[in-house]
């Protein structure tokens, strides 16, 4: 393979696939380095579906869009009855972005991660990267350590892994400043048609629980969550489950549901949500399973629909809402989103909440902002190195403006704009 590119993106998560399949199609040679088999990150390895509705208004929508053509042709996208393009099929996903990386030209490393860096002043010079799976002989061994050289760096892992390599600075993260993960699933088997049926008469508030049908199949939302500032229609159900034995309250702390594009018996859950602030990785992935098997069971015995039903996914990786936060050459402040601030050059346009989960009851906010606000690209510039950059939930914002700017569409858009802008 080829070992100089003029942009090396760490990380093939939403912002990462979008900026490098922008880079690729401006003419810039680019390599993906990606540490699972598969590229995606929350869409595919956590399961975060739908993508969240945005903005009318918003820019650098190329690569949204052409995901969605190929994930049409492919059977894997719809457009729900709120005009929302993102309801995608993770599978499918994973394949319709291994033919856009190779259209594009987008050179991908799967399984590999940096071992080192080599740095002059302020600038990256090369990486060294190794894989992570051992073929023994069925690898050339030369293939499994690679020095790379790139006009351009970008920091896609959402966490900041290879900026902390680069001992960058990273913005303070207060105690408070937490959001709680969640392990996302999928039932299969559901008679969604049925489950639909009786949801939509049990539930008629419109703002929580709709269904609509494409081509001939039945689709749907509903949600409910422990807080009691909103009177869920579920409420009744969780109470009887939890008194029953069935679940436990911290299970019921939140419940979201979606049908799946592409797989008319399937439902992915936004659930569970794992509450404690100082969990190990280990043991998040090992109470959120526990709690997994409680929530299949109490919507196989309490849910019209599900009787058949099993579970048929796990998330491969938690669904992470707040991380490091890297300090670039311009902080992104909660009073420039809530003021809708301009800037001269914007990455992206949207008007999502700011979004703030809580492990408390009745402590989660969602604050519908006024007016539409931007992201300016300094945001995804480092401060430490002139050819670094970061793209996705790790970017340069204070953390309430980074609860509103952490979804898929804001990723595929500040991943595009970045892309634009090193081409330029």
């Amino acid at each position: 393979m080829n070992n100089n590119y003029d942009v090396v993106i760490i990380g093939g998560g939403t912002s990462g696939v979008s900026c490098a399949w922008n880079c690729a199609k401006l003419g810039l040679k680019t390599l993906i380095i990606e540490q699972n088999s598969f590229l995606g990150g929350s869409i595919t390895s956590s399961l975060v579906i739908p993508a969240m509705k945005t903005s009318e208004n918003s820019i650098n929508n190329d690569f949204f869009d052409i995901l969605y053509k190929k994930l049409s042709e492919l059977g894997g996208a719809i457009t729900y009855s709120d005009g929302n393009k993102g309801w995608f099929n993770p599978e499918l996903t994973k394949i319709a972005l291994d033919i856009l990386m190779e259209k594009a030209g987008v050179d991908v490393l799967f399984e590999h991660h940096v071992t080192d860096v080599q740095t002059e002043e302020n600038k990256i010079l090369s990486i060294y990267i190794d894989s992570d799976n051992n073929y023994n002989n069925l690898v050339d061994k030369k293939e499994l350590s690679l020095h790379i050289e790139s006009k351009y760096y970008v920091d896609g892992t959402g966490d900041g892994k290879f900026c902390q390599k680069l001992n960058c600075e990273f913005l303070d993260n207060f105690e408070n400043n937490f959001q709680p993960i969640s392990l996302r699933f999928i039932m299969s088997g559901v008679n969604v048609k049925e489950f639909s049926d009786w949801l939509m008469h049990y539930d008629t508030d419109r703002e929580v629980t709709t269904s609509c049908t494409v081509d001939g199949y039945t689709y749907l939302s509903t949600a409910y969550t422990w807080d009691n500032s909103k009177e869920w229609a579920l409420k009744p159900l969780f109470k009887q489950a939890i008194a029953d034995g069935c679940l436990t309250e911290e299970d019921s702390n939140y419940f979201q549901l979606f049908s799946v594009a592409g797989t008319p018996d399937s439902i992915a859950f936004n659930a569970p949500r794992i509450l404690n602030n100082n969990i190990s990785g280990s043991d998040a992935y090992k109470q959120g399973r526990t709690s997994i098997l409680r929530i299949s069971r109490f919507c196989k015995h309490y849910l019209p629909g599900f009787k058949n039903a099993h579970i048929s996914s796990i998330a491969n990786s938690l669904g992470v809402r707040v991380s490091n936060r890297i300090k670039g050459k311009y902080v992104y402040k909660y009073e420039d989103l809530i003021s809708g601030k301009k800037f001269d050059n914007p990455v992206l346009i949207s008007n999502y909440p700011v979004d703030i989960h809580s492990s408390k009851k009745d402590a989660s906010t969602l604050e519908k902002t006024m007016q539409e606000y931007q992201l300016p690209v300094e945001s995804l510039m480092s401060a430490d190195y002139d050819n670094l950059f970061f793209i996705g939930r790790c970017i340069s914002a204070e953390f309430e403006a980074q609860a509103a700017l952490r979804i898929i569409p804001s990723c595929f858009s500040m991943g595009e704009g970045l892309a634009k802008y090193l081409a330029s």
